[in-house]
């Protein structure tokens, strides 16, 4: 099985990505967070660190673009190119509103014409491979069956296919009966993205779609960065290893972000998915989120890993 780790907004940039990749070693390819596509001839430098060779060394990192401006994709994919980039993901995914009332991300389903013009005009100036994060439509899982057909029209590196619509964001089941008609109808390439955030999960799918070869993991991996371990090797995520791997993150975001607020913000979002490893977490987590200083916190977390197990998942 490939796994691929979905791009996270303010997550999962270098810093994080680097530690997995130091701790655990087993993505086959990091997907960075967004970068939204423009005419201009520089990128933001949170952008251009994020995406910078240098910062990504050791691993596999497709960059992902956010637009519905072809002559912008290819302008920004261009650029993206020069640093050694051979593959861009365009997102159509995102759910998030402020996404969507632009008509970008999954908001660009809904969109049909515009979109094949669009696929119709960066393919036809593509000097890099085009894979595609998408949904399955942005209101009804019917829409993915038209979606399909423009999608087939083109050779995208592959399909990431998140079976929910816009309208379920994280709510309700991955749409499993599309999912499987995807995997018949789909002329290019097929990675499957949705829900697997336990071993059981990943049994449970793989037993249903034994085809499938490639899986995308998003907020599982967040919330058990050892997960894949687990699964391939049929053990439970050490709470040293943990410790470790939360430690090279810490002080790395000290190393480059100013003032205990900034770094403890990165820091508890990163716990908002973590804790729930921990059998009685509530009052950790409550430390954490109350911390105002880095002083606060480094005494939460050596009590946390002091006091408390990893579950089993």
């Amino acid at each position: 099985m490939n796994f691929y780790f979905a791009p996270m907004e303010g997550l999962t940039g270098y810093i994080y990505r680097n530690a997995h990749n130091t701790f655990f070693n087993n993505i086959d390819k990091y997907f960075s967070p967004f970068i939204v596509a423009n005419q201009s001839n520089s990128f933001k430098a949170r952008e251009l660190n994020d995406i910078l060779p240098e910062n990504n060394q050791g691993l596999v990192l497709i960059p992902q673009l956010l637009t519905n401006n072809a002559k912008d994709f290819i302008h920004t994919s261009n650029k993206i190119k020069q640093f050694g980039y051979n593959e861009i993901n365009l997102n159509l995914g995102c759910p998030s509103g402020t996404v969507v009332s632009k008509n970008k991300g999954s908001g660009f389903l809904s969109k049909t014409e515009e979109l094949n013009l669009f696929f119709e005009e960066i393919f036809s100036e593509a000097t890099t491979k085009i894979s595609v994060k998408t949904r399955i439509g942005k209101d009804q899982p019917e829409e993915f069956y038209h979606l399909i057909e423009i999608f087939n029209k083109y050779p995208i590196e592959e399909l990431i296919i998140h079976p929910r619509t816009q309208k379920d964001f994280y709510n309700n089941k991955p749409n499993l009966k599309i999912f499987k008609d995807a995997l018949t109808l789909s002329k290019n390439p097929v990675c499957y993205n949705g829900d697997i955030r336990t071993v059981t999960d990943y049994r449970e799918f793989s037993n249903d779609f034994s085809s499938v070869e490639t899986l995308m993991l998003g907020r599982g991996l967040l919330a058990n960065p050892g997960l894949i371990s687990d699964i391939e090797n049929n053990t439970k995520l050490e709470k040293k290893l943990l410790k470790d791997f939360h430690d090279k993150i810490y002080e790395d975001y000290k190393k480059i972000l100013f003032g205990d607020r900034n770094v403890l913000f990165k820091m508890k979002e990163l716990w908002f998915y973590m804790m729930p490893m921990f059998s009685d977490n509530a009052k950790y987590a409550k430390k954490i989120r109350k911390s105002e200083r880095l002083y606060d916190y480094d005494e939460a977390i050596l009590s946390l890993f002091r006091e408390q197990d990893i579950m089993e998942v």
